[in-house]
């Protein structure tokens, strides 16, 4: 579970990253090179989660977001898409283009941790 703990730390310093740093105003995150940093920090947590369930299944390579898709389609369907979401906002929309709108950042957060969560419970339920 020390993989789940540094998630929740890396889910944890992107949201310090943006309350200290990024400047809010008027639901818009001012700063898009803190906005970026915070997005592939979150981003990061969410694949430290997945990593440790999955486990090191491809050896000597980088596991792209179509073999985290495949892997999860085969779990549940539901998380599927909840990390399509966090790649396209935390990955890509924060992480490159720097997303400024409070309330998107906000959902790709939130699924962030939601996934997290669900990676702790099914981690849970194979110790058991």
């Amino acid at each position: 579970m020390d993989s789940i703990s540094e998630a929740r730390r890396h889910l944890a310093n992107a949201k310090e990253i943006l309350r200290d740093k990024a400047r809010k105003e008027d639901d818009r995150y001012q700063d898009k090179k803190y906005i970026k940093m915070a997005g592939h920090t979150a981003y990061t947590g969410v694949l430290l989660a997945l990593d440790a369930l999955f486990g090191n299944k491809k050896k000597n390579a980088r596991k792209s977001v179509e073999w985290y898709q495949l892997e999860l389609s085969r779990i549940d369907k539901k998380i599927t898409g909840s990390f399509a979401d966090v790649y396209e906002i935390l990955h890509l929309s924060m992480g490159y283009d720097g997303v400024q709108n409070a309330k998107v950042i906000i959902i790709g957060l939130q699924e962030a941790e939601n996934i997290i969560n669900w990676t702790e419970q099914k981690m849970a339920k194979a110790v058991a």
